[in-house]
């Protein structure tokens, strides 16, 4: 199990927050998906044999969410 927080934009509207996290917990290898709003950041707890990292970067992207950084705990 990997854990990783991805810093994004500023975050503008509470409904971004089941939006991402729906989106990232249907992913397949994702265990978890938890978005902070006040910090504008997402914890993820993935299987990395499953999903990348880069694939989650990429769905964060397509959503309309800039990423900043990504930090692997």
């Amino acid at each position: 199990m990997e854990k990783i927080i991805f810093q994004l934009e500023p975050l503008t509207c509470p409904s971004c927050i089941k939006k991402i996290e729906t989106v990232l917990q249907r992913t397949a290898g994702v265990e978890s998906a938890k978005v902070m709003f006040n910090s504008s950041k997402v914890k993820v707890e993935l299987n990395e044999a499953e999903v990348k990292v880069e694939k989650l970067k990429v769905t964060l992207e397509k959503l309309g969410y800039s990423v900043l950084s990504m930090k692997v705990s």
